[in-house]
C-alpha cells in the first residue's frame, strides 16, 4: 500500500514543523508499503516556504507544492493531482501524530476491503484537542474530542479512486467551513462507509483562548454561515439544515442559553478573563461557544433572507 499524506497549510510554521517531524517517525510495517507526504502551501506570508527548502534534507517524505491563497479546498484537490499515492491520507497541519498513526489507517483500511470485497469505505481517527504546543502527544482524551461527522478532513484514509469517483472537494468553499462534510455528502451517496479507527491517533494543537481571539472566532461564525448555504444549496436536505444549525429548533435553543443574547461575548468578558487567569481557558472556551453559536445561526438566517434561500 502506497499511501499520500495531502496537507494544505497556510501561515502555521511553528506547529507545522512538529506536525512533519512526527510524520518523518512513522513506522513502516506491512501492509504499508512507502509513504509520501504531499504538502500544499497555500501562499503562506510567513516563512513556511523558506524553512522547508532549508530543511528539505530532515524530510525526505515531503514534497512542497505552492499555490496563490485559495483556500483548503482547493489545495486539497492541487495535492491529491500531485499525489502518486493509491490511498489518500488527510490531516491538517496543526496535527501532530504518533509513530503508529500511518500504520493504523492501513491496517484498518485492508481489514475493511476484505469484509467488504471492495473499496468502498474510508477510515476516520481520533483527534484529541490540545493547547499543550511542547508535548501535544501527552494530551488526554476528553469528552469534547468525541466528534460524530461523517467526513472530517483532520484525520481520514480513503481509497484514492474512491475519492476521485465522488468529485475530490468543491472550491467554492473558498472561505472557512464545511467542504469536508460537503464531500461526505456525496461519499455517502455513494455507499461509502466510515470505519472508526481510534487508535489513528492526531493531536489537533491550537492555542489556549485569549480575549484577543474573540473578534477572529466571530468572523470565523460567519464564515461558517455562508459556507453553509452553498453547502444547504447543493443539499438542500433536512440532514443538511441540522448540520449546518440552519433550523427553527437551533435558532431557540441558542437565544435560550444566551438568554436572548444577555449572555454574549461583552457581558461574558470578565468571566472569561478570570477563568483564563485561573488556567481554565478550556473551560471558558466551551462557555464562550454559547454566543458564538448563536452568532453563527443568526448570521445564517440573515445571509439566507439576503440570498432569498
Amino acid at each position: 500500500m502506497f499511501l499520500s499524506v495531502v496537507i494544505p497549510t497556510y501561515n502555521r510554521l511553528p506547529i507545522l514543523r512538529q506536525c512533519l517531524m512526527a510524520l518523518e517517525r512513522q513506522e513502516l510495517v506491512p501492509p504499508i508499503e512507502r509513504f509520501e507526504v504531499v504538502l500544499v502551501d497555500d501562499g503562506s506570508t510567513d516563512d513556511t516556504v523558506a524553512w522547508l527548502r532549508e530543511n528539505a534534507a530532515e524530510l525526505p517524505h515531503v514534497r512542497l507544492i505552492c499555490q496563490d491563497h485559495g483556500g483548503p479546498a482547493e489545495g486539497r484537490n492541487r495535492g491529491v493531482e500531485h499525489a502518486d499515492g493509491d490511498v489518500i491520507v488527510f490531516i491538517d497541519s496543526d496535527l501532530v501524530v504518533l509513530p503508529d498513526f500511518l500504520q493504523q489507517h492501513a491496517r484498518a483500511l485492508e481489514q475493511r476491503w476484505r469484509e467488504r470485497g471492495n473499496r468502498l469505505c474510508f477510515t476516520y481517527g481520533a483527534v484529541v484537542n490540545t493547547a499543550n504546543f511542547e508535548n501535544p502527544t501527552s494530551e488526554p482524551h476528553k469528552l469534547n474530542d468525541v466528534s460524530f461527522a461523517y467526513f472530517a478532513t483532520g484525520n481520514v484514509a480513503i481509497d484514492r479512486e474512491v475519492l476521485e469517483r465522488a468529485g475530490l472537494f468543491d472550491t467554492a468553499f473558498r472561505l472557512y467551513g464545511w467542504e469536508d462534510l460537503e464531500l461526505g455528502e456525496r461519499l455517502r451517496r455513494l455507499g461509502v462507509d466510515l470505519v472508526r479507527c481510534p487508535r489513528a491517533v492526531g493531536y489537533h494543537w491550537h492555542p489556549a483562548l485569549s480575549l484577543e481571539q474573540i473578534p477572529r472566532l466571530i468572523e470565523v461564525e460567519r464564515q461558517r454561515a455562508k459556507m453553509g448555504l452553498v453547502f444547504y444549496r447543493k443539499h438542500p436536505t433536512r440532514r443538511v439544515r441540522f448540520i449546518i444549525q440552519y433550523t427553527i429548533l437551533h435558532r431557540i435553543l441558542w437565544e435560550l442559553l444566551t438568554l436572548g443574547g444577555l449572555l454574549n461575548e461583552r457581558s461574558l468578558r470578565p468571566l472569561l478573563a478570570w477563568l483564563i487567569r485561573r488556567g481554565q481557558p478550556g473551560l471558558a472556551m466551551e462557555l464562550l461557544r454559547l454566543p458564538l453559536n448563536r452568532i453563527g445561526v443568526r448570521a445564517l438566517h440573515s445571509e439566507a433572507r439576503q440570498q432569498a434561500i
